[in-house]
């Protein structure tokens, strides 16, 4: 399968090991004076390493690689005692990976193994809130009023378990139609529940069309608004949320609002 995962740059690495402590899952190990990726199987690509990198050796591509399995990675996890599972199981949650994250908490379940008490992350992306009915009267708009209901709005962060999504009405949003539309809060969002990505630079495609499958599975949405540009490429934001309403099998009322590159509604 293709899915993003590290790459090493030789000719960079000097061996100074410091990309170690922050790879618990094990894929790195130092062998000939260098950091070597010794098993996709381990690597999520989520790139935690990076960060720790002086000379900028490491970045993330996509390639095909073995899928990622958490359950093996768990396996070497629990040795490394309980500070490296927090680590770990902060890791996944602040990446928004809750399926990994759900398998390694119940792998450790399974082993009869403690699940530490993580506090949040710090990052408020994957903070879950549901915001207060917004008065959306115009003058409301008219001053600046904003009409989103809920956080986050990027898919890649969203838990699909979501309580806001119960009986919702969905606009799924490319990232820059909210740049370009002027009246993006008053006559698009507004009653809403927003999930926003970019279907020509977000690269795991098929992770969205999963995402908003268990969404549409999961709760009864009550119709969904897709906004995107006029730029072909944006066409994409469609044919992903028609995708994943095919694998959910669901037939869901939808209507598309094209927006030109000078912010008008075609």
């Amino acid at each position: 399968m293709k899915r993003k995962i590290i790459e090493i740059d030789e000719n960079k690495c000097n061996g100074c090991g410091k990309c170690i402590p922050n790879c618990p899952e094990g894929a790195l190990q130092i062998i000939d004076g260098k950091a070597r990726l010794i098993s996709d199987l381990f690597c999520d690509g989520l790139g935690a390493c990076i960060g720790e990198c002086p000379q900028g050796a490491i970045h993330t591509v996509e390639r095909e690689a073995l899928p990622y399995d958490e359950r093996e990675v768990m396996k070497t996890i629990v040795k490394q005692g309980e500070n490296t599972i927090a680590a770990h199981l902060k890791h996944l949650k602040s990446h928004g990976e809750l399926k990994l994250f759900e398998i390694a908490v119940n792998f450790l379940k399974e082993q009869n193994i403690p699940i530490p008490q993580l506090p949040h992350s710090g990052c408020p992306g994957s903070l879950m809130k549901k915001f207060a009915e917004k008065n959306n009267s115009a003058e409301a708009f008219a001053s600046g009023a904003s009409a989103l209901r809920q956080w986050p709005v990027q898919l890649k962060l969203m838990n699909s378990e979501a309580a806001y999504f119960d009986n919702a009405h969905l606009l799924i949003s490319a990232d820059c139609v909210a740049h370009a539309y002027g009246a993006f809060h008053r006559e698009l969002l507004n009653g809403r529940i927003l999930i926003v990505f970019c279907p020509k630079l977000d690269s795991d495609v098929n992770g969205y069309i999963d995402k908003l499958a268990d969404i549409f599975t999961k709760h009864d949405i009550k119709s969904v608004t897709i906004a995107r540009m006029e730029v072909p490429c944006c066409g994409g934001t469609t044919a992903i949320v028609e995708a994943a309403m095919a694998k959910a099998d669901k037939k869901i009322p939808f209507k598309v609002e094209i927006i030109s590159l000078d912010g008008k509604k075609i």
